[in-house]
């Protein structure tokens, strides 16, 4: 079969014919309907020989759904046919985070060797793939695959985030989305879709700021030297309840702590290296950071009821499986409008 593989470190994805995979007792093997890129294998593919650690080759895609194709020996759950969207955070199913649906925070993940599929494990940019449990498994029922694989990270990591904040996402209040892009333009509608908060996006391309706009941002502005006192007048000068970053390098981390007010929440979701300082003196009174890591299974569920009541939906660039090369590399360039989707 094709598969789309990390083979080499600082090299480019390469596509290559590996043999099809046989599922053993417990698994089930799909036949790829579509896989999203995303900006985390990016990520992973700039990482030098000492902090590489997903193993080689990779085949890439954390994104991804799929028909059952067949099923190995003991599983029940899931019949050859269903059209299957694949939870990506895969954990131990018996630790106490586990137990409830947390298996983005399982305790034993790490020591058990458990790796999410394209992170580690093969991954979804191919012809088949294998997943380790049926419980790894949501069915999609009439969502369009294509339209709506990216909502397996792309929608349920600002979901994730989004959904911890709403306590102080009240009448009247303000939140601010920092990148417009993959995840941010989905995390805007998240935001419209739960929560009555005026939405602020914030980006640096017109065409970002536009796509906000377009789903739903209340104000859209350049993520620029002048954002802070622009947000600062829009909130009467207190600031807003809640900053999602989905940038998160050193400038766009301190605007969001120059807008945070006291008791907000700055959530950081990107994937960037800066940092805060911490104590009484250095953040607003009360006012909380946190770095959240994906979803639980049950938020993806909630993820995929927004988008069959129309709520919320994912600007999609298609590629083929023979095209998925050049999705990495338009991701790489920063010109997708939302997410690309490889369709094998």
């Amino acid at each position: 079969m094709k598969a789309l593989q990390y083979r080499e470190i600082g090299g480019q994805p390469e596509l290559v014919e590996i043999e099809t995979p046989e599922p053993g007792p417990g698994q089930v093997r799909l036949k790829v309907t579509a896989a999203g890129a995303c900006h985390s294998d990016s990520f992973i593919m700039s990482l030098s020989a000492e902090d590489y650690t997903f193993g080689l080759p990779l085949t890439l895609g954390h994104e991804g759904a799929g028909i059952v194709d067949k099923l190995g020996e003991g599983v029940s759950g899931v019949d050859v046919g269903d059209s299957v969207a694949v939870y990506g955070p895969q954990g131990c199913g018996r630790c106490y985070e586990c137990s409830q649906g947390k298996e983005n925070y399982c305790r034993r993940a790490a020591e058990l060797g458990i790796a999410p599929p394209g992170l580690g494990a093969p991954g979804a940019m191919a012809e088949y793939m294998i997943v380790n449990n049926a419980r790894f498994l949501l069915p999609l029922g009439d969502l369009d695959p294509v339209a709506n694989v990216a909502l397996t990270d792309a929608g349920l990591t600002p979901y994730h985030a989004i959904k911890a904040s709403l306590p102080k996402l009240v009448p009247g209040s303000t939140a601010v989305v920092i990148g417009a892009g993959g995840l941010g333009h989905v995390g805007i509608q998240i935001l419209r879709a739960i929560s009555p908060a005026t939405v602020i996006a914030l980006d640096l391309g017109a065409d970002k700021l536009a796509l906000a706009r377009e789903v739903g941002a209340h104000h859209a502005l350049p993520s620029d030297a002048s954002a802070a006192d622009a947000i600062r007048d829009l909130t009467g000068g207190h600031g807003v309840e809640a900053v999602f970053d989905f940038v998160t390098i050193q400038p766009t981390i301190e605007l969001g702590r120059a807008v945070t007010q006291i008791g907000g929440d700055q959530v950081l979701i990107g994937a960037g290296a800066g940092t805060l300082p911490v104590g009484m003196l250095a953040a607003p009174y009360e006012s909380s950071v946190r770095a959240p890591y994906w979803g639980s299974r049950s938020e993806l569920f909630e993820v995929f009821e927004l988008a069959r009541t129309g709520l919320v939906h994912v600007e999609t660039e298609v590629f083929s499986l023979d095209d998925a090369v050049s999705a990495y590399q338009k991701l790489h360039d920063g010109t997708l409008r939302g997410r690309a989707v490889v369709v094998p």
